[in-house]
């Protein structure tokens, strides 16, 4: 990347600001406007108010030397007698009388007529509509209304104008402004709230107490502001001595990680609250472990800032999606690890601009050795690869060398592998929630899949896990398995780290034998009203509970399973 264009894009102090771009389209001249920090598709949809297009038209941006140029944050400032050259490819997409896309409708309508058939063949054999076939058909209706009144879902690929006006907007100067939309809106004049609040605590001290609570595994991290976060990050850094020893200006970490908090989006789980907590981890794993005896100064910054960056702009949408979907990310990467190679992208594009060039000081060779575990260690993180990486880890377990640069490597993956499913290894109050939110971001992956006619993971799929299902089989077979064998190297984490996730795995298998007795229940409750409704009414009935006759008579043999 040319950073000579950071320069031009980032003020000396790392904060956004507004810069302006000459062009134009046939014979007519315009000038957007745009924050320095936003992205790539808002630097789009600026342009495209600009020229009125369509969201689904592709823009074409050509300089004076008529060689193509990307439509992104880093373009080049230019003036009126250096305009550039906008074409428009017109791909619009026709909408149905209903406003979606015919794809779509046909879906709705495919999903109706499936719903009704098996509607049918239920009340041919029960003889009335059960309570889950009206909720079936509400839902799908909820669906479409939903669909028709949404004014934008890229993760669909529709797009809708709702009102038929153009969403162009011009400031005081008369000049476009790259608005996007209202979470876009919104999601900026929130991290202009985090940056203020955080340039305010860079001169506060903080406690010793906090300083010792901040390397422990039960560390809450709910009860932090992001600006908070963002000082205990950097906090971090200086505890570590890493700003001392490597030279980083305080200023440059600053700009990076409120660089990285903007590079984060506002997703259920992949978020910069777990960003945070994957640190925070990371971080009191060094100091449980002892790391800073074990690993130098530059492979102690590749753990903290491959924590840091491990999920930089995740989109919400797992590597399953993109690759099935055929996004521009699987198609980008050729279908390997797409998300987690993304994530680096992004995480050194932040590197490579002055203001926030932490690494700046590193001599060459460190800076390679730098970029090439920080790449490693991100990787690693695709759970695609989990099995090979701690086969791999637990082979060099017994004939572990320190001075082995490729074991150290292994090491410090498996360290943030550990880092970043480490929920289970704190306070049941602080972990629970986690569960939660990952519940609600693979609800909203499954639901699109559906929608789409993509493949769906059972684990994802809303209609058929369950909260403590979802914990049993992962904490069983991958948490566990995970933390022995780092435990088996540093029998220092067993008690902080390994015992909570024992712990958290009999909690859920609790709640799972539980639920699973209720759904029993259900079902004998169920079975034991068929038996009643066999009985012929003329015929007196015997004295005798339903339940104690439940096991003399056999239910009928087109009976419906309780999974059914």
């Amino acid at each position: 990347m040319d950073n000579r264009n950071c320069k031009v894009d980032t003020s000396t102090d790392g904060r956004p600001h507004l810069k302006t771009i000459y062009f134009k389209m046939g014979d007519t001249e315009e000038q957007v406007e745009f924050w320095s920090d936003a992205n790539s598709e808002e630097v789009k949809e600026c342009f495209r108010s600009a020229t009125e297009s369509d969201p689904s038209d592709i823009l074409k941006l050509y300089n004076t030397s008529n060689s193509l140029m990307n439509i992104s944050p880093r373009i080049l400032a230019n003036s009126p007698d250096t305009r550039y050259t906008l074409k428009v490819v017109g791909a619009k997409q026709c909408l149905s009388s209903d406003g979606l896309t015919p794809e779509i409708n046909e879906t709705l309508l495919s999903i109706e007529k499936r719903l009704l058939n098996l509607e049918k063949k239920i009340v041919l054999n029960s003889g009335d509509t059960p309570p889950a076939v009206w909720d079936m058909r509400a839902k799908v209706e909820n669906l479409r209304e939903k669909l028709e009144s949404v004014e934008h879902m890229s993760w669909l690929g529709l797009y809708k104008d709702i009102d038929g006006k153009s969403t162009k907007a011009k400031n005081s100067n008369g000049l476009v402004q790259c608005c996007g939309t209202k979470k876009t809106k919104e999601k900026y004049q929130y991290s202009q709230q985090v940056f203020e609040k955080f340039e305010k605590l860079r001169s506060v001290e903080l406690t010793d107490a906090t300083r010792e609570l901040l390397k422990k595994p039960t560390f809450d991290i709910w009860q932090w502001e992001d600006s908070e976060m963002l000082y205990l990050l950097q906090q971090m850094f200086v505890d570590l001595k890493l700003v001392e020893r490597l030279y980083i200006e305080l200023p440059m970490l600053q700009a990076f990680l409120f660089q990285v908090h903007l590079s984060y989006n506002y997703t259920p789980y992949h978020n910069f609250r777990h960003c945070f907590c994957v640190t925070q981890m990371m971080y009191g794993l060094i100091w449980l472990c002892n790391l800073q005896e074990k690993l130098d100064d530059i492979e102690m910054l590749i753990l903290l800032v491959s924590a840091i960056c491990h999920d930089l702009d995740h989109p919400g949408y797992n590597n399953a999606y993109q690759v099935n979907a055929k996004t521009e990310l699987a198609l980008r990467y050729n279908d390997i690890s797409p998300l987690e190679n993304h994530h680096a992208a992004v995480a050194f594009e932040i590197l490579s601009c002055d203001a926030s060039n932490v690494i700046k000081h590193l001599t060459p060779e460190n800076h390679k050795r730098f970029r090439s575990g920080m790449i490693k260690c991100i990787l690693a993180t695709d759970m695609a690869r989990h099995n090979e990486i701690v086969t791999a880890f637990k082979g060099v377990i017994g004939c572990y060398d320190n001075d082995n640069a490729d074991h150290r490597m292994l090491m410090m993956m498996i360290f943030l592998k550990v880092s970043d499913i480490s929920n289970e290894a704190r306070p049941m109050d602080v972990s629970e929630p986690w569960v939660e939110c990952l519940l609600q971001e693979f609800f909203m992956q499954s639901d699109a899949e559906k929608l789409e006619g993509l493949p769906v993971a059972p684990f994802m799929d809303r209609e058929k896990v369950t909260k403590p299902s979802a914990q049993v089989g992962f904490i069983k077979f991958v948490l566990i398995p995970l933390y022995e064998a780092l435990a088996s190297m540093f029998q220092e984490i067993r008690e902080p780290i390994l015992t909570p996730v024992v712990k958290a795995l009999e909690y859920y298998s609790d709640m799972n034998e539980k639920m699973e007795q209720d759904k029993e229940a259900v079902k004998l409750k169920q079975v034991g009203r068929r038996i009643s409704s066999t009985i012929d009414p003329k015929v007196e009935p015997k004295r005798v509970s339903v339940s104690r006759k439940t096991s003399e008579v056999q239910p009928p043999s087109d009976d419906i399973s309780p999974s059914s």
